[in-house]
């Protein structure tokens, strides 16, 4: 006996990467960088806060143990929204 349907795919987001410069994001098969310097508050946080990340909707993910709220453009393009919170 065999499955026809497959089940929900329950990653459509991950963190891939941690490196002292920055965080690697994954959502639906995109990937996407967010440096230290365009997003501080990722920044001498533990892996467990980072990858705790929620996708509120699609494009909008949450960090709840970091009270961060990113949408996948500001996260590609943090030139366009200059004012932004500073770090803890």
């Amino acid at each position: 006996m065999s499955l026809l349907t497959h089940g929900k795919n329950i990653s459509d987001i991950e963190i891939t990467h941690i490196s002292s410069h920055g965080v690697w994001i994954l959502a639906h098969n995109k990937e996407m960088f967010m440096s230290y310097d365009d997003f501080p508050w990722f920044k001498n946080k533990t892996v467990q806060t980072i990858v705790n990340v929620e996708e509120q909707s699609l494009g909008h993910y949450y960090w709840p143990d970091l009270d961060v709220d990113l949408t996948e453009e500001i996260i590609e393009h943090p030139e366009r929204f200059p004012l932004r919170a500073k770090a803890d």
